[in-house]
């Protein structure tokens, strides 16, 4: 199927075609102008040029179109290819377990891992299906849902542990939080997926081994600004608007090294916007490797001195 959204996703022949209509259709302008201005006939000249002037716009849009198109059809196909194989792995890797299990005589202690390591797989593989069905439905999200008054503080380092679990990462060596006692009134579905995403894509992208560090700090009047930074490669400027495209995963499927569909920050775009927020792309400003990632949202709730300090997570520096 993969290879089928490839081969249509070549159109030489229309852009070729597109060209060449193009370039014919400036020669006949310049030749009708020869001719006409000759004859003296101003208005024949006139209506000329400006169906010719039109035929060109159309060209020109047509082809910008195609283009567009060809595009589409690529990212479609990076992503058949990266969701056939992010469906395969963990369905091959159970496969391989139960076979184990069931024509080996192993320890308890072995079979205890083996299930383990089964759970994970079908955590991963309900994550994806759940990410393919959350993007139908990103403009209903939540609405069924109220929002409430969140702590970000509280929010964010269980999502870190969930983000290193299936990598067998220690979120406490990854991660670093400099979070304030700071509250935001947002639908929890909708605040979820846009830091579950971003957090994992701050891991995922990151260097090796992984380090990431999250910053969250008041903006403005009633909003929040959050900074995720990691150490990975970073992203190159010619890509920094499109990476927030639906599908779009840079580079080639098979040349690709991490895994991934395409969704998560097209998802992160959607809600944020949704929730009247930015999200947008900058450099390190200490000139080191890796990027960041920032998300303004409105929302912010004030918390009151006198209420308790929840307990924090051992990786978490409070700043309040």
């Amino acid at each position: 199927m993969a290879s089928y959204f490839r081969k249509r996703s070549t159109f030489h022949l229309p852009i070729t075609l597109s060209l060449s209509l193009i370039a014919l259709n400036v020669t006949l302008m310049i030749c009708w102008i020869i001719v006409l201005s000759q004859g003296a006939k101003w208005t024949a000249m006139t209506v000329g040029i400006v169906a010719f002037t039109l035929v060109l716009a159309g060209l020109i849009i047509w082809l910008v179109l195609t283009l567009k198109e060809i595009a589409l059809n690529n990212r479609q196909a990076n992503f058949v290819d990266s969701v056939t194989h992010e469906l395969k792995s963990p369905i091959a890797a159970l496969q391989l377990y139960l076979e184990t299990l069931r024509m080996r005589q192993l320890t308890d202690e072995q079979r205890s891992e083996f299930h383990g390591i089964m759970a994970k797989e079908l955590k991963r593989l309900d994550q994806l299906i759940n990410q393919l069905l959350e993007v139908g439905r990103l403009d209903a999200l939540g609405e069924n849902e109220e929002p409430e008054v969140i702590r970000l503080d509280k929010m964010l380092p269980p999502m870190a542990e969930t983000a290193c679990s299936h990598r067998q990462l220690n979120a406490n060596e990854v991660y670093t939080f400099n979070v304030p006692r700071i509250a935001i009134h947002a639908r929890r579905i909708v605040l979820e997926l846009i830091l579950s995403n971003l957090l994992d894509n701050a891991v995922k992208y990151g260097g090796n081994p992984p380090r990431v560090v999250v910053n969250v700090e008041p903006s403005g009047s009633r909003r929040v600004k959050m900074r995720i930074t990691n150490n990975g490669a970073g992203v190159p400027l010619e890509d920094r608007q499109k990476i927030f495209r639906i599908f779009y995963r840079g580079g080639s499927e098979l040349e690709r090294r991490q895994k991934g569909t395409g969704l998560g920050l097209y998802i992160v775009h959607t809600l944020v916007k949704k929730m009247h927020g930015r999200v947008y792309l900058q450099d390190r400003d200490d000139d080191e490797p890796g990027c960041v990632f920032v998300v303004e949202l409105p929302g912010r709730v004030e918390i009151s001195d006198n209420e308790p300090t929840p307990m924090a997570a051992p990786q978490l520096e409070s700043r309040a």
